[in-house]
């Protein structure tokens, strides 16, 4: 894969995690209290559905019609 693939990657990672900040600063901070106040096994089951779902969307993307 070349670079410019990688660099777009990273430049769409940043652009959607930092649009919440931007969009509604004042729920993200509402959000980020309740995360706070969340089990860590909750946090790490929140953190593996994500990451699955995200290997799905890469695969369901390059293999999919």
């Amino acid at each position: 894969m070349s670079k410019s693939y990688w660099l777009t990657v990273i430049g769409l990672i940043c652009f959607f995690e930092g649009l919440p900040y931007m969009a509604a600063p004042d729920q993200l901070k509402g959000w980020l209290r309740m995360l706070l106040d969340m089990e860590s096994r909750h946090l790490r089951a929140l953190g593996a559905a994500m990451m699955v779902l995200g290997l799905l969307l890469v695969y369901w993307g390059q293999h999919g019609q």
